[in-house]
């Protein structure tokens, strides 16, 4: 997601449990810190933003796990929504457009309905292989703080889009795949977003 504007020159910090606890400069990226922390207990420092975007976990939300929800009782429902709401603060906190990120899921319900629905082969047209991402996965934004909607582009195909991420295999990586933004649509937002950005 961050990308694109870190080619542009500007530093990016991606915060995630995954990550080394602390901050450090991503080898060999330029502009782009990883922040090894915990949203819930985590609140950047109050300097100019020229964009945020958020990616809670999906696992007790999105509609493809429904069939789990009852298993999980609860407490999952609970988990899942604290964390959309601690992301959701932050982002308003930061005073800057935001965005935040998930599947087609039960957020409709316990929120409100998604500003924008996309899927990955719509913003294929920003790349220089557009059938790289020429595949659907059903994603809703929220946004905020004037952030301007990415416009579409993509060359009409041949083949019908089809959903990669249900021929991913099991595997330890499976979940950061499944997760992963797709750069067409980050190509877009960062060019939507980035003339809103004026520094003082």
């Amino acid at each position: 997601m961050v990308r694109p504007w870190a080619e542009a020159g500007f530093e990016c910090w991606c915060v995630d449990l995954q990550h080394t606890p602390g901050a450090c400069r991503r080898p060999g990226k330029l502009n782009i810190v990883n922040i090894g922390a915990d949203v819930c207990f985590w609140l950047p420092p109050r300097v100019q933003y020229a964009a945020a975007f958020a990616f809670p976990p999906c696992t007790h939300l999105a509609s493809s796990g429904a069939r789990w929800f009852q298993d999980k009782g609860l407490r999952g429902l609970i988990d899942g929504l604290e964390l959309v709401e601690r992301c959701r603060a932050i982002l308003e906190w930061l005073q800057c457009p935001w965005m935040l990120e998930n599947p087609v899921g039960t957020l409709s319900t316990y929120w409100r309905k998604p500003d924008f629905l996309f899927d990955p082969w719509q913003f294929s047209g920003y790349l220089h292989t557009p059938r790289s991402e020429w595949y659907s996965k059903k994603t809703c934004l929220w946004v905020g703080g004037g952030f301007n909607l990415p416009s579409p582009k993509f060359i009409e195909p041949r083949k019908t889009p089809t959903s990669k991420m249900h021929l991913l295999g099991k595997s330890s990586c499976r979940a950061d795949e499944r997760s992963k933004t797709p750069l067409g649509f980050a190509r877009a937002v960062f060019d939507a977003n980035v003339p809103l950005f004026n520094p003082d």
